[in-house]
C-alpha cells in the first residue's frame, strides 16, 4: 500500500514502466525514467547536505525539473516548499526565510532576478541553477551549484528514513491579513488526498491532465499527484493566453483539466468544438458562475463537469456529482471519499438542515498546521467533541472559517467566507448573491463585491466590476438589475467600473484583500 508521496510515482513505475507520466513542451518521459530520476535527485540532495525534514524550496515555472526536484526531496526524507513562479524577489525570500529553506532550485533567469533578496534568508546554503553557470555570482555565505552537475555526480546515497505522519511538504497560501502562512502537509495527507480524488474522478492510466494551475497551489500539485496515483501522465503548461490552453487540450489529447472560476470565466468563451477528448473538467477555489457553467456545458456536451470545494488546510473537501448539475447547480456537493465534513454551530454542536454553519472537515487530509505559527495553527485546527466517546486523544478537524448549509439530501452549498461577508444593516450578505446577479446582466467581464465601513450601517456594498473588451459598462443598468434582483440591503452602494481586469493572488483569484485596500486608499484621499 502507497504510503509516501514519492512511492506513487515507483509504485506506478512498477505497474505501468513504458506508460507517460509527464509530458513537457512535446517531450514525454516514462514511469521509468521518471522514477529513476527521483532517485538520483533524492541521492544528490542528502550529498548536498539536505537533513532529513529540512526544507528544499522550487521556484521556477512548471517543467521537468521542477517536479523532479519536489519529489526527490520527498523521497530523500526531507520536505518540498514550491514557490509560486509569479512571485516578486521579496516575497520568495519571505518563503525562504520564513520555513529556513536550506536548498534552493530555481533557474538561471529566475536566479538573475532574485539574488540580492537571498542575503536575507540566513538559513538558505545552496542554491542549484538549471541552465548555464558562466557570469553567475553566489550570494554571500551561499553556495551556488549546476542542476547538472549535481545529478550526474551523486553519489548512491541512502535516504533518510521516513513514514506517512512526518512532513512532505509545506504549501504557502494567501491569507486575510498579513504575510502567507505555510500550510504544513504529511505524507499522509497528499496519499490520502490523491487516491481520494482519483477515485471519484474515475482516472485511470489512460488519462493525461493538464497541470495549468500553479504547482505552489495545492489544487494545482493535486493534479500531479493524481495522475501519480493512477499511473496516468501529467502534461505540464506554461500559458500566456487562454487560447494556449485550448490548443493543448487538443495537440496533447486532454482529457482532464483543473480551473479556477476567473479562468473558467475566460476559457467559456472559447471554441470547443475539437476537444472531443476531454473526459472531465473541475472546478474549485470559489464558485462558478451560473452563466459560466451553462456555456462550457454547452460547449461540453460530453465532457463530466465536478463542482468541487477545498481548502489548501484539508486539500479538498467536497465534490457534486455531473449528473447532479441539472438538480443542484449551486451545490459544493457532498464530501469527498475517506473525508466526513460537518456543519456545526460556534458551540461545536451540529446545525439544523438549511442552517447556516461553519463547514469543519474531518479525516485523512486534515493538515498538520500552519508553519511556525502556533497561534494560527490553534485557532483553525481544533478538536472536535469526542462523538464516540472515550477517545484517549482529541481529535483534530480543520475549522474551514466558511459558512455553509446542508439540506435535507445531505447536499452542502456554499453561502460565504468568514472573512469576505459583508455585514450590513443587521443583514450578513454573501459577496457571491450579489455578484451573480451582476455577472448574469452579462455587461461585465468580472465583479467583486465588497464591504466598505460604513457609519450608520456598519458597512456598505461597494461594487468593483471589469468592462468587457468592446467597451464601456452602463452603471445604471447595472444597478438597475441589482435592485430587481436584490433586496434593497444587498444593492450596491457604490459601483467603480475599470478598463483592465481585476487583480490577481498568485493562485489566479480575484485578490479581493488588494481591491479592499485601494478602496480604502481612494476613501483616504483627499
Amino acid at each position: 500500500m502507497t504510503q509516501l508521496v514519492h512511492q506513487l510515482i515507483f509504485q506506478s513505475a512498477q505497474r505501468e514502466p513504458r506508460r507517460q507520466a509527464l509530458s513537457y513542451q512535446g517531450v514525454g518521459l516514462n514511469y521509468v525514467a521518471l522514477a529513476q530520476m527521483v532517485q538520483v535527485a533524492a541521492a544528490a540532495w542528502v550529498h548536498n547536505g539536505l537533513g532529513r525534514g529540512e526544507r528544499l524550496a522550487v521556484f521556477m515555472e512548471k517543467r521537468e525539473e521542477a517536479v523532479v526536484a519536489m519529489f526527490g526531496a520527498a523521497a530523500a526524507g526531507a520536505v518540498f516548499v514550491p514557490v509560486n513562479p509569479v512571485l516578486k524577489p521579496d516575497q520568495v525570500a519571505h518563503i525562504l526565510a520564513d520555513c529556513d529553506v536550506r536548498i534552493l532550485v530555481t533557474t538561471r533567469e529566475r536566479y538573475n532576478i532574485l539574488a540580492a533578496a537571498l542575503a536575507t534568508c540566513p538559513a538558505l546554503r545552496k542554491v542549484i541553477v538549471i541552465g548555464p553557470m558562466e557570469s553567475l555570482a553566489p550570494p554571500d555565505g551561499q553556495q551556488l551549484l549546476a542542476w547538472r552537475d549535481c545529478m550526474r555526480d551523486a553519489p548512491q546515497l541512502a535516504p533518510h528514513a521516513c513514514i506517512d505522519t512526518d512532513v512532505a511538504a509545506i504549501l504557502y497560501t494567501s491569507g486575510s491579513t498579513g504575510r502567507p502562512k505555510g500550510v504544513v502537509l504529511s505524507h499522509r495527507n497528499l496519499v490520502a488526498g490523491a487516491l481520494s480524488v482519483s477515485s471519484y474522478l474515475s482516472n485511470t492510466p489512460e488519462d493525461r491532465i493538464l497541470c495549468v494551475l500553479p504547482l505552489s497551489f495545492d489544487y494545482g500539485l493535486s493534479q500531479l499527484t493524481t495522475a501519480f496515483a493512477v499511473g496516468a501522465c501529467a502534461v505540464l503548461l506554461n500559458h500566456l493566453l487562454q487560447r494556449d490552453i485550448l490548443d493543448a487540450v487538443q495537440h496533447e489529447r486532454i482529457t482532464g483539466l483543473a480551473a479556477v472560476p476567473p479562468l473558467w470565466m475566460q476559457l467559456a468563451e472559447l471554441d470547443w468544438r475539437h476537444a472531443q477528448r476531454l473526459r472531465y473538467i473541475t472546478n474549485s477555489g470559489g464558485a462558478m458562475q451560473r452563466h459560466t457553467l451553462a456555456a462550457l456545458r454547452k460547449s461540453l456536451p460530453y465532457t463530466q463537469i465536478y463542482l468541487m470545494y477545498g481548502l489548501t488546510e484539508a486539500f479538498r473537501s467536497t465534490f457534486l456529482a455531473p449528473e447532479q448539475l441539472d438538480r443542484r447547480p449551486d451545490s459544493i456537493g457532498k464530501a469527498i471519499p475517506n473525508a466526513e465534513i460537518l456543519v456545526l454551530r460556534g458551540d461545536g454542536s451540529s446545525c439544523a438542515p438549511n442552517e447556516p454553519g461553519e463547514l469543519v472537515h474531518r479525516g485523512a487530509m486534515v493538515a498538520m498546521g500552519y508553519w511556525n505559527d502556533a497561534q494560527r495553527t490553534a485557532e483553525r485546527f481544533r478538536p472536535l467533541p469526542d462523538r464516540l466517546g472515550g477517545l484517549p486523544v482529541p481529535e483534530l478537524a480543520v475549522w474551514s472559517g466558511d459558512t455553509v448549509r446542508c439540506d435535507d439530501e445531505g447536499y452542502l452549498y456554499f453561502i460565504g467566507r468568514s472573512d469576505d461577508m459583508i455585514k450590513t444593516s443587521g443583514y450578513r450578505v454573501s459577496p457571491t448573491e450579489v455578484e451573480e446577479v451582476v455577472y448574469a446582466t452579462g455587461l461585465v467581464a468580472e465583479a467583486a463585491a465588497l464591504g466598505v465601513p460604513h457609519a450608520t450601517l456598519g458597512q456598505s456594498i461597494a461594487l468593483i466590476a471589469a468592462a468587457m473588451p468592446q467597451g464601456a459598462v452602463d452603471s445604471a443598468a447595472l444597478l438597475a438589475a441589482c435592485r430587481q434582483a436584490l433586496p434593497a440591503y444587498m444593492v450596491p452602494a457604490t459601483v467603480e467600473i475599470r478598463q483592465t481586469p481585476l487583480p490577481r493572488n498568485p493562485n489566479g483569484k480575484i485578490d479581493r484583500k488588494l481591491l479592499a485596500d485601494q478602496l480604502a486608499g481612494s476613501r483616504c484621499e483627499p
